[in-house]
C-alpha cells in the first residue's frame, strides 16, 4: 500500500504546497460536514444518522480528486481550444437549465439540472463561469499585443459574457454578480483598454437595472426572485425577520457561542437549527466548535493558496498561463471570503459555498477542475524551465572550434 501512494505522489506534478492545502481541506470537511448533516438527517430520514451524508461527501471529494489529477495532466495550452469548443455547449445548458422552470418550495431555483442515470443535480452555472474564464484568459492573451476597440471585441470578447450573465441572472443573481466582477478583474489585469472596460460596466450596470425593473414589473415571469432579493438587502440593513435573517441570528449565535476554544467537535448547538449548516454557513459551525482558533485556520489556508496562486503568476512566462491562473483561482478564493463574510455578515446573503469544506458535489468538482488547471500551468512553466536547462547544458558542452584550435597550437 505504501509502494503504491508512493507511485501515485510521484505522478503528482505543480505545486506541492497546493496540494497538500487542498488535500488538508478536503480530509479537514469531513469535521464540520459530519457535525452539520444532523439537521439533514432528521428532517429527510427522521433517524438523525448523518453517516450517509459523510459517505455522500467523500464521493463528491473522490470524483473532484479524479478530475484535480486528470486535468492536471493536461498542457494548460490546451485549454484555450477546449474552452472555445465548451462555451456554446454552456451556453446551451444553462438556456435548458433556465427553461425548465424548476422550483423549490415555491421559489425558481432554475440553476440545477437532474443528471440522468446516476439520479443527482447539478449546478450548470458554476461549470459555464469556470469555462468563460477560462474563454475570456484566451482572448485577452491573444490580443494583449494588439491595440483592441471596443467594436473589435464586442462579437468575440463580450457576446458570450452577456449572454453567459443573462441565462444565469434571471435564476441567481449573487453568482452573475460574481462571475461579472470576476470578468472585469480579469480583463483589467489582461491590459483591456480601461476606457472600454468602463463603457462595458456601464452597460452591464444600465442592462441590470432595466432587469430588476422588469423583475419587479413582472413579477410573475421570476416567481419570488424579487421578493428574495429584496429580503436579503433589508435583512443586511436590518430589515424584517425572514428566513434568511433567521439563519443570519443563528450564525451570529452560533459565532459568539464558540469563542476562542469553541464549544468541541461534534458539539455544535445551533447545526441543529441551521438549514444550510453543512454548506452555506458551515463556517460558522467551524468557529462554534473549534473556535475563533479554527476559524482563523481555515482563514489562513485560503491565505495560503492565495498566496502560492500569485506566485505561479508572477514565475509564469506566458501570458495564457498568468491569466490562466487568474481566471480560475481568483472565483476560487472570491467564492471562499464571500462564504466566510456571509456568515459573520460582513455580506448578504449570496448561496456561496466555502470550497473544498462545504458539501455539495458542483461545488466540489468545480474547484477541483481549477486547482487542477492551475497545477498544469505550474508543472508546464516548470517542464518549459528544465528543457531550457538541459538546452543550455547541450550548448556549453560544444566546444568551440577556436578554443580547440588554440589548444592544438
Amino acid at each position: 500500500m505504501a509502494e503504491g501512494l508512493n507511485t501515485y505522489l510521484t505522478q503528482l506534478k505543480g505545486d506541492k504546497t497546493i496540494w497538500a492545502l487542498v488535500a488538508l481541506l478536503a480530509v479537514f470537511s469531513f469535521i464540520p460536514v459530519y457535525t452539520a448533516s444532523s439537521n439533514l438527517a432528521y428532517l429527510n430520514g427522521g433517524s438523525g444518522n448523518t453517516f450517509s451524508y459523510l459517505l455522500k461527501h467523500f464521493a463528491h471529494l473522490s470524483v473532484g480528486f479524479v478530475f484535480m489529477f486528470l486535468v492536471h495532466k493536461i498542457p494548460y495550452r490546451y485549454f484555450k481550444g477546449l474552452s472555445i469548443i465548451l462555451l456554446p455547449f454552456v451556453i446551451a445548458l444553462l438556456l435548458y437549465t433556465l427553461l425548465q422552470g424548476t422550483t423549490i418550495g415555491g421559489a425558481n431555483a432554475s440553476r440545477w439540472i437532474q443528471v440522468p442515470i446516476v439520479n443527482m443535480s447539478f449546478q450548470t452555472s458554476s461549470l459555464a463561469s469556470l469555462v468563460l474564464m477560462v474563454y475570456i484568459a484566451r482572448y485577452l492573451s491573444k490580443t494583449k499585443d494588439e491595440k483592441t476597440s471596443l467594436k473589435s471585441s464586442l462579437l468575440p470578447l463580450w457576446l458570450p459574457f452577456f449572454l453567459v450573465i443573462g441565462l444565469i441572472l434571471p435564476a441567481n443573481f449573487s453568482t452573475a454578480f460574481l462571475i461579472s466582477f470576476g470578468v472585469f478583474v480579469l480583463a483589467f489585469i489582461g491590459g483591456y483598454p480601461k476606457r472600454n472596460l468602463a463603457a462595458i460596466i456601464g452597460v452591464g450596470i444600465v442592462a441590470g437595472g432595466i432587469f430588476v425593473l422588469l423583475a419587479v414589473a413582472f413579477p410573475d415571469l421570476f416567481p419570488n426572485r424579487v421578493d428574495t432579493w429584496m429580503s436579503r438587502i433589508e435583512n443586511y440593513s436590518g430589515g424584517a425577520s425572514t428566513q434568511e435573517q433567521y439563519q443570519v441570528e443563528k450564525a451570529k449565535i452560533a459565532i459568539a457561542s464558540g469563542g476562542i476554544t469553541g464549544n468541541g467537535i461534534g458539539k455544535s448547538v445551533q447545526r441543529n437549527f441551521l438549514p444550510q449548516s453543512s454548506s452555506d454557513f458551515i463556517y460558522a459551525i467551524i468557529i462554534e466548535e473549534m473556535g475563533l482558533i479554527g476559524g482563523l485556520a481555515v482563514m489562513l489556508a485560503y491565505l495560503i493558496l492565495l498566496y502560492r496562486i500569485a506566485i505561479i503568476t508572477t514565475k509564469t512566462e506566458d501570458a495564457f498561463g498568468k491569466l490562466l491562473v487568474i481566471a480560475v483561482g481568483l472565483p476560487i478564493i472570491l467564492q471562499a471570503f464571500i462564504n466566510m463574510g456571509v456568515a459573520v455578515q460582513l455580506f448578504p446573503v449570496t448561496g456561496q459555498t466555502l470550497p473544498l469544506i462545504s458539501s455539495g458535489g458542483t461545488s466540489i468538482w468545480m474547484t477541483c477542475l481549477g486547482i487542477g488547471i492551475i497545477q498544469s500551468v505550474k508543472a508546464g512553466w516548470e517542464k518549459d524551465a528544465i528543457d531550457k536547462e538541459v538546452i543550455n547544458n547541450q550548448d556549453s558542452e560544444i566546444e568551440n572550434p577556436l578554443d580547440v584550435l588554440s589548444e592544438t597550437l
